[in-house]
């Protein structure tokens, strides 16, 4: 039986904005094995983002536990979590967040430079380890352009070269296609496929079915709880396309 990389048990979040309280999770529970590649969908307001950013230590729950890879994480503070962000988990945005005034493999480098728990001390050892994740994403000839000299699906390639340089144990997205059209949109998301392939654990909040149907699993939120969680050749509206097109190699 494959160990769960990601356990969290009643999962509460609550935010406080003026006089009003709002229950952005309302006691989630999720266990996801490591090696899966899960869709985490939901309506404005549901709460998948605000569960991703638990996920992605990015902010600690009200309430609950959350097991990362077996080590308990929702109490970590700050500096804890920074040093968890950096060296188990890879972020991918839909806006791709790269440095205008950095190249490819410079964007790439960025998180060598600001891992604590690993020795990237060599800049020889940290282009080594950038060019290697650009290759696996087809850009070994736009190592030196800069994000103004890139197409929309070549900066998220960029983008996905610098969430897998370190390695990290899982791969996050936040619609990363969203800015993308439907060509480039199959190809970025063929790449994650591939990626997953090769035993990467990842999590991609969208909402898109298209989307959800390139993952094994489907996640379903609606008002801070979990509505439903099926293989997406289950979901009765990711299903459909499935049987259609298929799912990325």
């Amino acid at each position: 039986m494959v160990e769960p990389i990601i356990q969290i048990r009643g999962v509460t979040k609550i935010y406080h904005v003026g006089v009003e309280v709002i229950n952005a999770l309302r006691g989630v529970e999720l266990t996801v094995p490591e090696g899966e590649m899960v869709a985490i969908m939901g309506a404005s307001g549901s709460g998948k983002s605000t569960l991703m950013n638990t996920l992605g230590c990015l902010d600690r729950p009200t309430a609950g536990t959350y097991h990362l890879g077996g080590r308990e994480v929702s109490n970590l503070d700050a500096a804890a979590l920074a040093q968890v962000r950096n060296e188990e988990i890879g972020f991918v945005f839909q806006s791709f967040e790269l440095l205008a005034r950095l190249t490819a493999l410079q964007n790439v480098e960025l998180p060598l430079l600001y891992s604590r728990g690993k020795s990237w001390g060599w800049a020889r050892e940290r282009r080594r380890m950038a060019e290697e994740a650009l290759d696996r994403v087809g850009l070994s000839d736009r190592m030196d352009h800069r994000p103004n000299q890139l197409s929309g699906g070549q900066k998220q390639r960029v983008a996905i070269a610098r969430a897998i340089v370190t390695n990290p144990r899982i791969l996050m997205a936040d619609e990363p296609t969203g800015n993308l059209d439907s060509v480039t949109t199959e190809e970025i998301l063929s790449l994650f496929s591939k990626i997953h392939t090769a035993g990467q654990t990842v999590l991609m909040v969208t909402h898109e079915n298209e989307v959800a149907a390139h993952c094994q699993r489907v996640v379903r939120l609606r008002d801070g709880l979990v509505l439903s969680d099926t293989p997406s050749s289950e979901d009765p509206t990711v299903g459909p396309f499935v049987r259609a097109h298929g799912r990325a190699a």
